[in-house]
């Protein structure tokens, strides 16, 4: 029996046989694929339904090179070396200076994204594309936080609510994400239920925009990305080229340690 499982929220199997299922990781780790009308919701149904310690919350358009499991786990050790009673471990964070630790290939964004976390960086904020929880720490997911977005924030700031901690680490991925021209309006929901939920501790900065009291910044992001729209399509990357061939241009044929 593993002591850890992938759980995945998709309602496309197309994407997730081109990505994800196509991880070597999957012959040896279990993988549940829950299909909810949320994120939260999907995750805290695969946490029902599962036993294991260690979860890996992803979506279904990641690649995990050869060796990605062996490096989590040597990366949950050096974790556990600096902070014992650990509750999260992203692929990509927003630390409380603002600055992005990964690194994670972006198709989105055609590039890799992140600094390069030589140790464990204490993050107030991850980019949903993965996520690692240890159970035992006793946080769990809000099942009435509404759509796809931010709740990789949400889950940081209840674990720092309870006084955990989380750390973003080197764990190099494919992100094969399609572009996206704007914030659309399920991202509006999420922003302004965010606000509410963490009232008394906003603001807060995810790694898209920060969430404060006031909101603006949800308008100047949509009238920025509006305006920076032919720029940004131009940097995307086609997601129909092959997950393995993005790994061998990034140089992670394998990432074991």
């Amino acid at each position: 029996m593993s002591d850890m499982r992938l759980i995945c929220a998709s309602n496309d199997p197309g994407i997730l046989a081109g990505n994800l299922a196509r991880s070597p990781l999957l012959d040896s780790l279990p993988l549940s694929v829950i299909e909810a009308p949320s994120a939260a919701l999907a995750y805290a149904r695969g946490m029902a339904e599962s036993t294991e310690d260690i979860l890996i919350f992803l979506h279904h358009d990641v690649y995990l090179p050869p060796g990605w499991d062996a490096l989590l786990r040597a990366r949950i050790a050096e974790v556990a070396m600096q902070d014992p009673d650990w509750a999260l471990i992203g692929a990509y964070g927003i630390d409380d200076h603002a600055r992005g630790w990964g690194p994670v290939w972006s198709s989105s964004l055609g590039q890799i994204v992140g600094h390069v976390a030589l140790s464990p960086q204490p993050v107030q904020s991850f980019d949903e594309v993965l996520i690692v929880m240890r159970r035992s720490a006793g946080i769990t997911w809000d099942k009435d936080l509404p759509g796809w977005h931010l709740y990789g924030t949400d889950i940081v700031t209840e674990a720092r609510a309870k006084g955990l901690s989380a750390y973003a680490c080197a764990l190099p991925l494919i992100h094969n994400d399609g572009y996206k021209d704007n914030l659309d309006q399920g991202f509006g929901t999420a922003y302004h239920y965010m606000q509410k939920k963490w009232a008394d501790r906003l603001p807060l900065r995810s790694p898209i925009i920060k969430i404060s009291r006031l909101g603006h910044q949800l308008w100047r992001a949509r009238l920025h990305n509006r305006r920076a729209q032919d720029i940004r399509a131009a940097m995307a990357v086609d997601t129909a080229l092959d997950p393995l061939d993005l790994a061998a241009a990034c140089g992670w044929t394998s990432v074991a340690p």
